[in-house]
């Protein structure tokens, strides 16, 4: 029998913290890209077993990764990192910030209808993913890859050059509020 679950939960590899704020945002992108395998291995299981109690779960940890995380890491992204490639004035990075705008919005949009599929196998009303669910799932993961290794190439390496002291030290008080880990008037 084939094994869906047996992942850490989200965040247990983590050496990383909120006061390095660019390594975090690294971290969460190791994290993505494991929730992206879990869904994976999730469908592989459900052809092969369906949507049994293993599913449902993976079902679920994919589920509460999307619906919180990651949003966060999107709003860390927007507040902090993007502005300040903005402020360069540098059409070439200005593009590259849009483009990663754009992926949020889409993003956003593609785990709806991803997240809607997921939710139904997690509440055990289907047990199966057909040809047009598995293009759903597909262009939900598909939108990753891309996007994180602009992230990890230009965007982080540039912003992490021009944000520094009082800054980065607000940025990670802000994104540790964000996630209910401070006071956010400190």
């Amino acid at each position: 029998m084939s094994q869906v679950v047996g992942i850490s939960p989200p965040g247990a590899k983590l050496a990383a913290g909120f006061e390095q704020p660019f390594e975090m945002l690294h971290a969460c992108h190791e994290r993505v890209e494991r929730m992206l395998a879990l869904l994976q291995r999730l469908r592989e299981h459900v052809r092969a077993q369906g949507g049994d109690e293993q599913a449902r779960q993976a079902a679920r940890d994919v589920m509460r990764y999307f619906d919180t995380a990651a949003p966060k890491h999107h709003e860390d992204e927007e507040l902090h990192v993007f502005p300040v490639l903005i402020a360069l004035d540098d059409e070439a990075v200005a593009q590259v910030v849009a483009q990663l705008q754009q992926d949020h919005l889409q993003m956003e949009r593609h785990w709806r209808a991803a997240r809607g599929l997921l939710l139904e196998l997690a509440e055990g009303h289907r047990a199966a993913f057909d040809r047009a669910d598995e293009a759903v799932l597909d262009a939900f993961a598909g939108l990753y890859a891309g996007h994180i290794e602009a992230e990890e190439s230009i965007a982080y390496p540039r912003a992490a050059a021009l944000i520094e002291g009082e800054r980065l030290q607000s940025m990670s008080r802000d994104m540790m509020a964000r996630r209910g880990l401070v006071d956010s008037k400190r």
